[in-house]
């Protein structure tokens, strides 16, 4: 297992009362996977992310459980052992990430100065081969080098942002909301070029967006949250065709499709909880059209109804699974 969490946890302190943004999940992907993580917004999503990449406030959230990542305990690691794992073992594209660069100084100089970061003996020419290098791979020209930022596309920034974090070739790459905002076909080609890197280099990904079409046309898992809950987590043909939560089943129904018999969209209704006072019972009855008493009043638990797919509704048990796959 490359990377393992057991009962993650993160709460937000805001004053007098306390928001957990994520509650007690647990997931592993091995190398080599692709995990795609969706949810609408405020489900927690990032929030998840950036606690495993340690780079929450601990004065203002609190981060519990356990992170595993190639044998090591991530939570276990001082400030500077986890700088060193951080960008050569895990990196991370953000949305917008762009945005991070300089514009007054060409791409070629932060280039070398994020590698000298890392490598600081490493020579002029050994950082420009290797840009290059990198710039190949996601079909960007060589002459970009020498630009500034002000100067490239949006799906060009876009793609060096992809070449910044493959810059030593990491174990894990997660990408936040990474194509949310280009266009369509920029969007498709960033994603086909990232499928055929992870072919070459044996790239493990964690991408996490609210657009299904991402998840399905490039992951192969699929893990759904809501307001901090895990709800499901399964193969993307088990979560969609055959999807036990009725939040997961919402999500696609608010999804237009292209084949198939053609349906009206429906809206999941209602609004995510206040998470400073959840619900007692499974955090999504509020809005669920199956709920019951006892989903009111009791959370369900995750459970594994087939080979590698897991849900946590009350709706469900492995019997009646078994009777309906």
């Amino acid at each position: 297992m490359l990377l393992e969490l057991q009962d993650l946890c993160v709460t937000y302190r805001t004053g007098k009362k306390d928001l957990k943004a994520v509650d007690h999940v647990s997931f592993g992907i091995e190398r080599g996977d692709t995990l795609g993580i969706i949810g609408e917004s405020g489900s927690g999503k990032s929030t998840l992310v950036m606690a495993m990449l340690r780079q929450l406030d601990p004065r203002f959230a609190k981060i519990s459980g356990s992170i595993h990542f190639k044998g090591q305990e991530l939570t276990a690691l001082s400030n500077d052992e986890f700088k060193r794992l951080l960008w050569k073992q895990i990196a991370i594209v953000f949305q917008k990430s762009m945005n991070s660069l300089s514009p007054v100084h060409r791409i070629g100089s932060q280039f070398e100065d994020i590698y000298r970061a890392h490598q600081p003996h490493a020579s002029k020419s050994e950082i420009h081969s290797r840009a290059l290098e990198l710039f190949a791979l996601v079909n960007l020209p060589e002459r970009i080098y020498h630009l500034y930022p002000h100067e490239l596309s949006g799906g060009m920034m876009q793609r060096l942002s992809i070449v910044l974090s493959l810059m030593f070739h990491p174990d894990l790459l997660i990408m936040d909301e990474a194509t949310t905002a280009l266009d369509v076909v920029t969007q498709g080609q960033i994603l086909r070029e990232i499928m055929k890197l992870e072919q070459g280099m044996n790239l493990t990904r964690i991408m996490i967006t609210h657009d299904l079409s991402v998840v399905t046309s490039s992951c192969r898992k699929i893990m759904v949250l809501y307001a901090g809950c895990m709800m499901e987590f399964g193969s993307v043909e088990q979560v969609i065709k055959n999807h036990l939560h009725p939040y997961t089943e919402g999500l696609i129904r608010s999804f237009p499709s292209l084949y198939g018999e053609k349906q009206a969209l429906r809206g999941i209704s209602g609004t995510l909880p206040d998470l400073t006072n959840p619900p007692v019972g499974c955090v999504f009855a509020p809005r669920c059209p199956y709920a019951t008493t006892q989903c009111r009043e009791q959370r369900p638990v995750m459970t594994e109804y087939a080979p590698g797919h897991f849900a946590a509704c009350h709706r469900y048990s492995r019997e009646e699974v078994k009777q309906h796959a």
